[in-house]
């Protein structure tokens, strides 16, 4: 009769002892009643009275699933998006909310898409952090009375429609094509002005003309490795511009 009521006994006193992790902690209800958090390390329950039930603190990644959103100008996209959040007080947790992590996804899910619907597809494009920010604010809102704070939001995809991809490399390489005509343009500028600065040189020593076509003559015979011979009047004209130069270089 004494071994059965030892080992009920042994029963109970196990049953009664529970381990809580360094990421969880136990919400202790004593007859229906909560009445506090508990943990981590090794907790002790009184028999047939407390209850406890755990929870992580853990960081949560939660996905949240593609859906289709209709942005501010009319554009059909999937969105898909990921959310991290913890629990930051376990009591709230478990006795305001029947289940924190399906709450969670589901007002995730609501958010993404009432929060992109407001905006364009090209902000949507070229505002991905401001509009992730406004999504994990509008989230933590929901979720601070269920003791849960979602510290970030990331829109992870956008599928736009095929014509749209279409239209947008079309648009990309007209674009393309704009900045190339616009760098040629200002090299052909850049060009014109130094020839203008040229002619002016040119038109103020008309000497600087004749031996400047010297010089391509002699580069050209160079290259091609031939003999150029020149009119006796272009070297005696030459000559005198040498002499001119020499004379100015002196003075």
């Amino acid at each position: 009769m004494e071994i059965p009521v030892i080992v009920a006994v042994l029963v109970v006193l196990f049953a009664s002892l529970k381990i809580v992790q360094e990421y969880e902690r136990g919400v202790i209800f004593f007859l229906g009643r909560c009445t506090g958090v508990r943990g981590p390390g090794l907790i002790v329950l009184i028999p047939f009275l407390e209850v406890m039930r755990k929870v992580q603190l853990r960081t949560i990644t939660m996905g949240i699933p593609s859906q289709k959103i209709i942005t501010k100008d009319n554009v059909s996209i999937d969105i898909a998006a990921v959310a991290y959040y913890h629990l930051v007080d376990p009591m709230k947790s478990v006795v305001a909310i029947d289940d924190v992590y399906s709450a969670v996804n589901q007002i995730s899910q609501t958010t993404v898409r009432n929060v992109v619907g407001q905006f364009t597809l090209d902000q949507l494009l070229s505002q991905t952090t401001e509009i992730n920010k406004q999504i994990q604010k509008v989230i933590d809102t929901h979720t601070e009375p269920w003791g849960a704070q979602v510290t970030a939001v990331e829109i992870k995809d956008i599928a736009l429609p095929d014509n749209m991809q279409r239209a947008m490399a079309k648009e990309a390489e007209a674009e393309r094509e704009r900045r190339a005509k616009v760098v040629a343009a200002e090299g052909e500028f850049q060009s014109a002005q130094k020839l203008a600065e040229a002619a002016d040189v040119i038109s103020a020593h008309p000497v600087a003309l004749q031996l400047r076509t010297l010089q391509t003559m002699a580069e050209i015979s160079v290259e091609k490795n031939s003999t150029i011979i020149f009119p006796a009047q272009f070297m005696t004209t030459v000559q005198e511009a040498m002499k001119m130069i020499s004379g100015d270089s002196k003075k």
